[in-house]
């Protein structure tokens, strides 16, 4: 162990596993969208990972992320959708606890800055909800996932909302003492809530 012990360890634990998390979430954003790219309303959108840590929730959020979307309710098997996230702006309320995310044992942003999801297949699978199938990038790992994505549309603009369960193990977050899942476990829940305007 390096740096923190008793209660700030355990917030060091906290802030790897949510900043994961939350990258998964970058996925399911990736599902909303309009022809020609609609443009996400960043004050709106949230992306953020709930995990849980000795059996405790914690929650933090992304500040900082991106998206590329071309969806067509009509034609949602031509849609397409790309997610670019910063490794750097996971927030959990504190400056030392955000800067430990940042570290090689968990993100290694200075390594890898970015995280992307890459959609392969848009498929409905009930009236205004889809299953978006895609390529999902951490710290350099790419895993397949298939995220959950309910659409709610008020003229020209299209909100997207879903949940999406992950390993960070699969993703390499949290390693030597940190893959211990009794203190931090391996699955990290993304939520998401994505607005986008269509010109």
């Amino acid at each position: 162990m390096n740096a923190f012990t008793g209660w700030g360890l355990t917030w060091r634990w906290r802030s790897a596993v949510g900043a994961f998390a939350l990258w998964a979430g970058g996925a399911a954003a990736l599902l909303a969208g309009a022809s020609a790219y609609a443009q996400l309303d960043a004050a709106k959108s949230t992306i953020v990972a709930v995990s849980r840590q000795m059996g405790v929730a914690v929650q933090g959020s992304f500040t900082k992320f991106g998206a590329q979307i071309d969806f067509d309710p009509a034609k949602p098997a031509a849609g397409t959708a790309r997610i670019t996230m910063d490794m750097t702006s996971y927030d959990l309320g504190d400056a030392t606890y955000n800067e430990s995310v940042r570290g090689p044992e968990w993100f290694d942003a200075k390594a890898f800055p970015q995280a992307t999801f890459v959609s392969t297949a848009i498929a409905p699978t009930a009236p205004n909800q889809y299953r978006v199938d895609g390529n999902l990038t951490i710290k350099g790992r790419t895993q397949k996932v298939a995220v959950p994505v309910v659409l709610t549309q008020q003229g020209a603009t299209q909100t997207f909302d879903g949940t999406l369960p992950i390993h960070r193990l699969a993703f390499d977050i949290g390693t030597g003492e940190w893959k211990d899942t009794s203190m931090v476990a391996d699955e990290v829940l993304i939520k998401f809530h994505i607005v986008v305007a269509h010109k």
